[in-house]
């Protein structure tokens, strides 16, 4: 089938990654493709979510791209197309008349304000160097949305009851994906690790 336009060609190792993924495999690489505009990539990182809303199965891909100037994320995910009336589920999994929405944004590397890892290790007392655990969640922030966390402050008297107003820390984390390598295998766990890594280096660039 002749397409009705050209997108440049990513790179075999982020194609290969988003075949894996499994979720439209070829509209999610045309929309990657389509925000690179031909940038070079540098790292990337592709991250699938399966989640169940009634008895439909829902997946949700992101995937995270870095170039030497950009920060590119997509995502895609499916959804039942209201147009259609909510139509019933077609046994395997699916329902008919189910639309997919793919979208992309491009942060600049100099408004990425954080890179977190948050490494999580099972049996912590028999821990062996250098293995960092079989799961991890990679947080990004970079102001698009933030929380604010409020306590009540306090003096540090013991007993006082007086009102001493509000203690609030500001934080920013746009994306948090959590990456397991009992779920996803230990080459996705490295590549969280890896794509981590290149960021925040970039980040001092």
């Amino acid at each position: 089938m002749k397409r009705s336009f050209d997108v440049p060609t990513l790179p075999g190792d982020l194609t290969d990654a988003i075949e894996r993924a499994g979720y439209y495999p070829a509209l999610v690489a045309d929309v990657v493709s389509a925000a690179l505009a031909g940038e070079q990539v540098r790292s990337h990182l592709v991250h699938l979510e399966t989640t169940f809303d009634r008895d439909v199965i829902r997946r949700h891909v992101t995937v995270l791209v870095l170039t030497s100037s950009r920060l590119v994320i997509a995502h895609a995910d499916d959804h039942a197309d209201e147009g259609a009336g909510g139509a019933a589920d077609d046994g395997a999994g699916t329902a008919e008349g189910e639309v997919a929405t793919a979208t992309t944004e491009s942060i600049p590397l100099s408004a990425v304000r954080g890179v977190m890892l948050t490494h999580v290790v099972a049996d912590p007392q028999n821990y062996v160097p250098g293995s960092l655990g079989r799961e991890l969640t990679l947080t990004l922030g970079w102001g698009a949305v933030s929380r604010v966390d409020l306590l009540p402050a306090t003096c540090g008297e013991p007993g006082c009851d007086a009102d001493h107003g509000y203690d609030g820390t500001i934080s920013s984390d746009d994306i948090a994906l959590r990456v397991s390598a009992t779920a996803d295998g230990d080459p996705a766990l490295q590549q969280a690790i890896s794509f981590a890594h290149a960021l925040s280096a970039s980040l001092g660039e």
